[in-house]
């Protein structure tokens, strides 16, 4: 049995356990490094202890190679010693280049969840296509989750250079729940990037919608008849294209010919004005009483109607989602007070250097 590595001289008393890897290479360690790093190691030499009498305790360290397993052995005397943690830092980003899917696997399985954080962010940042599938594996065995994620996210961008790997061929015929679960995946994140874009512009409408309220109240500020609406002074609307859209359907409204001597619903500008004049009404905090009344042409007609009437279930949520925009917008838009810039600020470095010191 050949020393592969010794760590004794790392501590001043003398080492008292040896770690064999599958090889049959042994390196000496010491049982309270790595007991205090490892539950599962702790438990590994207290039985070894029990069975055997020796001065020296062998524990077994299988399934990765020698130099994978004593540079997880490096990694705990490391973290153990602060100082030798931040003097072998360039060692210890070529070790976790060099063996990080190891790492990952020793960490995992004897919990060392520090270690694991940095295995799998190491075997993340060196993701290629070529290790995609087999990286996918090793994320779903360890139950790392951020490996998985950037994998997933890997194969979403160029799922054609992940087909042509040997993981995936090899999966094909080993592991056909591997591709199926990725491909399933891809799929669902599709559909919810889907998803969100048709929600994103849905609400782009509502916005819009809430605006074009807002510049009705405006341009009927003045209140004037509709053919003289007011157009000198700044909307609050910021799309000139709806601004000046909702000038000329008013004015359209208010002088169609076709709408006065024929049936309101002749007119299919005249229908869209009315819409957005029903919308106002329901939208509408103003109700007269005690305050400055609405100048919006029909507002209280509509509002009194709507009230006898009632209104189905389709406009209501209309209604309710452009009043959620309208209120949404005027937080956007307040300015944030000066002491909650200075926490924010405060917040975020603290959060930042916290990360950095997790990352060492």
């Amino acid at each position: 049995m050949a020393f592969c590595a010794d760590f004794a001289a790392l501590r001043p008393w003398q080492a008292d356990v040896q770690v064999v890897t599958s090889d049959g290479s042994c390196i000496r360690a010491h049982s309270s490094v790595l007991a205090a790093e490892s539950p599962v190691l702790d438990q590994m030499i207290v039985d070894a202890r029990r069975r055997c009498d020796a001065d020296c305790t062998t524990v077994r360290v299988l399934g990765a190679p020698s130099d994978a397993v004593v540079a997880f052995l490096r990694f705990l005397y490391s973290n153990n010693r602060r100082a030798a943690a931040a003097a072998t830092g360039e060692w210890a980003e070529d070790a976790a280049g060099a063996h990080g899917a190891a790492l990952l696997a020793l960490a995992h399985a004897y919990r060392v969840p520090w270690l694991k954080r940095r295995a799998e962010a190491a075997v993340a940042a060196r993701l290629t296509a070529e290790r995609a599938v087999d990286a996918l594996k090793l994320a779903a065995l360890c139950d790392a989750p951020r490996l998985y994620v950037a994998c997933a996210r890997l194969a979403g961008k160029d799922l054609d250079a992940v087909e042509r790997s040997e993981g995936w061929r090899f999966a094909g015929r080993h592991d056909t729940a591997l591709q199926l679960g990725l491909l399933q995946l891809l799929h669902d994140a599709g559909q919810r990037k889907e998803r969100w874009e048709r929600e994103r512009a849905s609400q782009h409408v509502y916005r819009q919608l809430s605006d074009a309220m807002a510049f009705l109240d405006h341009i009927f500020a003045a209140g004037g008849p509709p053919s003289e609406l007011r157009t000198e002074e700044a909307s609050p609307c910021e799309d000139g294209a709806v601004r000046r859209g909702l000038e000329q359907l008013m004015r359209h409204f208010a002088e169609c010919d076709v709408r006065t001597s024929r049936k309101p619903a002749a007119c299919p500008r005249c229908r869209r004005a009315f819409q957005l004049l029903r919308l106002h009404a329901s939208v509408c905090d103003r109700d007269g009483a005690g305050g400055e009344p609405c100048r919006v042409p029909l507002c209280s007609n509509l509002k009194v109607k709507m009230q006898e009437e009632g209104v189905d279930k389709t406009w209501r949520l209309l209604v309710k989602k452009v009043t959620r925009a309208r209120v949404m917008s005027a937080l956007a838009s307040r300015e944030v007070p000066e002491v909650v810039k200075k926490s924010w600020a405060k917040y975020s470095s603290s959060r930042a250097a916290r990360s950095k010191h997790r990352r060492r």
